[in-house]
């Protein structure tokens, strides 16, 4: 991949990027040489065009002698040639009356911020919205063999779950009786995630006294409570925008079949693994979007963190490679900010 452009090849690359961003179409020479004020001539900028080509940066369609950039030259364009714009504050104030205006239910806000955020873009918007998990009223262990014991987990709206765990040693009674007590003193009302965390850290930093069997009982029944299925959903709007710019059949054919690929819950998981070690905001041009399998479309998607500073979920913009990223990326950094505040 190229690392770096003369500053001639950069001004070149830059234009026919932001051209095709504008109007989807080819660029020619004589068009850039306008736009660059006839600072460059047109033989000079055919020349650097044709070396652009070469590396993989820009691509002659058939139907026209003009070029368009490859998906390596928008992201070289994305990664050192874009200038991102920052919001002004009455677009900051937007943002943030349209995610309270819904009111204090985040199902509500996180639907009116993916409204919002599909007009503004004019492309299709996503929320992974966080998975809920319920307060846990009681755990209980009962044993089954002398080394095989049941799990029963009862949460606060009354829906019980059951699991068996297997241990390599005799378990005494005993062990049974001091774990579910231990535990239960320790969930009060609260999630299994948040009484894991403490608990993992009471035991490891040997600030409670249990014996090795009893520890492991609580560490391992606070696990089994934790990996419960516990469903997050994704909120879409605006997929009509992805029709915008169809100009063939097989265009219309990789829009349906994006738009089925985000209805499937299994989305959901991929689109949280590509922001787990994020940092900021992520853009995926193209084939690079490995979440649906589709070339021709590029997602902009940043996370969103709750209060213990935990990734829950995503905010995000799908669209055709010619999204308007400069415009899109600090619309989506901030909104994730507000959603934070919000629900945090």
């Amino acid at each position: 991949m190229i690392t770096e452009l003369n500053k001639r090849s950069e001004a070149i690359l830059r234009y026919i990027v932001d051209s095709y961003l504008e109007t989807g179409t080819p660029v020619g020479s004589k068009l850039i040489a306008s736009g660059l004020h006839n600072t460059i001539s047109s033989a000079t900028i055919r020349n650097v065009m044709s070396e652009l080509e070469r590396s993989g940066l820009l691509y002659a369609p058939h139907t026209s002698a003009g070029r368009l950039p490859t998906e390596r030259g928008l992201r070289f364009y994305v990664d050192g040639l874009m200038q991102i714009g920052d919001l002004n504050e009455s677009e900051q104030l937007h943002i943030e009356s349209q995610c309270h205006s819904a009111g204090y239910s985040p199902t509500h806000i996180m639907e009116q911020a993916t409204s919002m955020l599909s007009g503004l873009s004019s492309a299709a918007s996503i929320i992974v919205a966080p998975k809920t998990e319920k307060p846990v009223k009681q755990i209980q262990f009962v044993k089954l063999s002398d080394t095989r014991v049941l799990v029963i987990l009862v949460t606060e709206d009354g829906m019980v779950e059951n699991r068996v765990m297997e241990h390599e040693e005799h378990i005494p009674e005993s062990a049974l009786i001091e774990a579910s007590n231990y535990l239960n003193a320790k969930l009060n009302g609260k999630t299994i995630t948040d009484t894991k965390r403490h608990i993992d850290s009471e035991i490891s930093n040997k600030r409670v006294q249990l014996d090795t069997i009893t520890a492991d009982l609580v560490q391992r029944g606070i696990a089994i409570g934790a990996n419960r299925p516990s469903e997050g959903h994704i909120i879409i709007k605006g997929q009509s925008n992805l029709l915008n710019d169809v100009k063939a059949l097989e265009d219309l054919e990789r829009a349906r079949q994006l738009m089925a690929a985000l209805e499937e819950q299994e989305a959901i998981a991929k689109l949280l693994q590509s922001t787990e070690n994020a940092d900021g905001v992520q853009i995926y041009i193209g084939t690079e979007n490995q979440m649906f399998d589709h070339s021709g479309w590029s997602m902009v998607i940043t996370p969103y963190k709750n209060k213990e500073k935990t990734i829950v979920g995503a905010v995000g913009v799908i669209g055709p490679t010619r999204l308007n990223y400069s415009r899109i990326i600090p619309l989506i950094d901030y909104t994730s900010k507000v959603m934070e505040k919000i629900l945090s």
